[in-house]
């Protein structure tokens, strides 16, 4: 099963200033059942702490709610899940194919730390351009370099005119 990184980032979400996942969304992944995953999580949890592990306060899942746009706004009627979902965070889910031990949860880890990476690498980039008034600099220096350059290609390239050579072309009106 080819998995696209696309649809893996589009399971990622940000909880606490942090990139993280699904329990259900890494059990779909996984071929697993939810109830499985979370089975295994709680039987080895010395292997999860809070920075690999977070459990959701009430706010937070409304949070993260808003960034699932496919559900509406959380109230007492609609409230989807039946019991707070784990979210893991990109060492979490590295964690799990060490909890997880078929081959298929291996390369699915691999697939989702090449996600997670891929989006680090954006957000790094981003963040650099954020940074406007370092970016003017840089861009300001390497058009200065780029303008002298080809000023010291002009003046080899353009030919020496003797200083007693006569113009040529239009003279200016006489006033006679």
């Amino acid at each position: 099963m080819k998995l696209k990184i696309e649809k893996i980032e589009t399971m990622i979400y940000t909880i606490r200033g942090q990139r993280v996942m699904l329990d259900s969304d890494l059990a779909e992944l996984y071929t697993v059942e939810t109830k499985r995953l979370k089975e295994q999580v709680k039987r080895n949890i010395d292997r999860f702490p809070s920075d690999f592990l977070i459990e959701p306060t009430l706010s937070e899942l409304a949070d993260l709610r808003s960034q699932i746009a496919t559900l509406d706004q959380l109230s007492s009627y609609n409230y989807v899940f039946k019991h707070a979902p784990y979210l893991f965070t990109e060492n979490g889910v590295a964690m799990l194919s060490s909890v997880l031990h078929s081959k298929e949860a291996i390369q699915i880890n691999i697939t989702i730390m090449r996600t997670f990476t891929k989006l680090r690498s954006f957000l790094a980039f981003d963040s650099s351009l954020d940074d406007e008034g370092q970016f003017k600099k840089n861009t300001n220096q390497l058009f200065k370099i780029i303008f002298e350059r080809l000023d010291n290609l002009e003046d080899q390239i353009t030919p020496k005119l003797p200083a007693n050579r006569k113009k040529i072309g239009f003279k200016p009106d006489r006033k006679d």
